[in-house]
């Protein structure tokens, strides 16, 4: 009678639990173990691609700090000296850092390639994750088109190997989603131990990255609604879990700073309540709906609004409008930031591909003998599609774009300012009183405006590199440009 029922549902996909012998699985990939292997050895080629330059907290909010900690040097920026920095997401690295030079092999290659490596295994586990999600809510199917849509969309591809903050809060997210009940079919009989599970893994998330809390907090405002055993939810999980994480992730930036720094707080103060971020720039509140969301989407676009509507997974869809939505309030607005509900809108994604597929298989059956089946199928040049947009954007953006990794010291950020108004007086007083460097690199932007008076002060071109082809923040920077002083370099350079 169920499956009866089923049958008559306008769901365009067949309810079909993941154990089901009768479903015929078109992948080759199936079990967990196969998907996690192919994730793996997918992210670490990914890793391995990336070749360009992104955001500079990569370098500067963890491997730099990293380097610090393991090694003993290293710049900390402003942000280090304010305490909105918790040092649990650098330590990562440092015990990547401390490996390779107990066994020796802290040398350049290494060095440069093994924390995206890392962050690869991370990142594989985020995408096994999100095919265990998905294939909880809609089926064996659907479960594997969303890992398709994982892996081939093009901004995926460009940041989630990255060693950002952010590519790790995603990570956490879906593995917390996943334990988190309230998106089950059954979640009013699962199990307790699940939840905490996801609570456990939401606190570390916000531990990793504060902002994180706009997620959870939806999450959790949404379970307290629905469950029976509030007064538990509140106080027998939800309070003794996150105190016991604050405490561990205090503890250890106790450690780190030499005194009591309590992140959270700080990180409060400086992103909400003062608005410190919108000095690195501001959007339009409709900038994430507009632009920055919908680039991120790609092509994927059109099948994730599909599969919102097909699926009417409206938990789901309320989670990603809550996140934008909010992000939207704060005048600052980046990718990265809105990067852990980017998955959840290619699993709607994922759903209008197994509905296309589910469609074709039908269609085929009706018709094998008729000339339209000759002709490729919706499903064929949806893919077609798909990954001709997102591929060659995808090599561009990690081969080509911004190749020259360059990131502007923030320390005091007046100065940024002061140089960009005025290069050439800025420079001017710089050189009335400093020590004269062996090399100067900048932008080819602003060698037009200098080029004279480093030749003033014996500066000659050393080296020309590329760097975009279009402008990002400001004016187009095509290459990076290195001088070196007459003093000391050879006549042959």
């Amino acid at each position: 009678m169920i499956n009866r029922r089923r049958s008559k549902s306008n769901n365009p996909i067949p309810n079909q639990n993941h154990n089901n012998s009768q479903y015929q699985n078109p992948f080759i990939f199936s079990s967990v173990k196969r998907v996690f292997t192919l994730c793996l050895i997918f992210r670490m080629v990914n890793a391995l691609l990336v070749q360009t330059y992104f955001n500079p907290d990569e370098h500067w909010q963890a491997l730099e700090v990293a380097h610090r900690v393991a090694f003993g040097y290293g710049h900390l920026t402003w942000e280090w000296s304010k305490g909105i920095r918790s040092y649990l997401h650098p330590m990562l690295f440092v015990l990547l850092y401390r490996l390779l030079a107990f066994f020796r092999l802290d040398t350049p290659f290494f060095m440069r390639h093994a924390p995206r490596l890392l962050q690869s295994i991370f990142s594989a586990v985020g995408d096994c994750y999100l095919y265990l999600f998905s294939r909880e809510i809609f089926g064996e199917r659907v479960a594997l088109w969303t890992l398709f849509s994982q892996l081939a969309n093009w901004f995926m591809i460009f940041c989630f190997t990255r060693t950002l903050s952010n590519s790790l809060e995603t990570v956490l997210t879906l593995i917390g989603l996943y334990y988190w009940p309230l998106f089950r079919k059954s979640s009013r009989n699962a199990n307790l131990g699940s939840r905490k599970w996801g609570l456990a893994v939401a606190a570390l998330a916000c531990a990793i990255r504060p902002t994180s809390a706009i997620t959870w907090l939806y999450v959790g405002l949404l379970e307290f609604y629905e469950t029976r055993d509030r007064l538990r939810f509140i106080f027998l999980e939800v309070t003794p879990i996150g105190v016991m994480v604050l405490a561990l992730t205090s503890l250890l930036d106790r450690w780190m700073y030499k005194s009591w720094t309590f992140v959270p707080l700080n990180f409060l103060r400086f992103n909400f309540l003062s608005s410190g971020g919108d000095y690195y720039g501001t959007h339009k509140w409709h900038w994430y709906f507009t632009q920055g969301f919908t680039v991120m989407l790609f092509t994927f676009l059109p099948f994730s609004i599909s599969g919102i509507f097909q699926s009417k997974q409206w938990k789901l869809f309320g989670l990603m409008a809550w996140v934008l939505g909010l992000y939207s309030v704060l005048g600052h607005k980046e990718f990265r930031f809105v990067l852990p509900v980017l998955p959840i809108a290619l699993m709607f994604s994922g759903y209008s591909l197994g509905s296309l597929g589910t469609l074709s298989d039908s269609e085929r059956k009706r018709k094998r003998s008729s000339l339209r089946s000759k002709c490729p199928s919706r499903m064929q040049l949806a893919l077609f599609f798909l990954l001709m947009t997102n591929l060659p954007m995808a090599l561009y953006m990690n081969l080509v774009h911004q190749y020259f990794i360059f990131s502007d010291n923030k320390e005091i950020p007046d100065e940024s300012d002061r140089f960009m108004m005025d290069p050439v007086g800025f420079v001017s007083e710089l050189v009335k009183d400093w020590s004269l460097p062996s090399h100067i690199v900048l932008f080819d932007s602003e060698e037009r405006q200098l080029k004279e008076l480093l030749s003033m002060h014996s500066f000659r071109e050393v080296k020309r590199f590329f760097h975009a082809h279009f402008k990002v923040d400001r004016d187009l920077q095509a290459y990076v440009v290195v001088y070196g002083s007459t003093e000391h370099i050879h006549p042959q350079t």
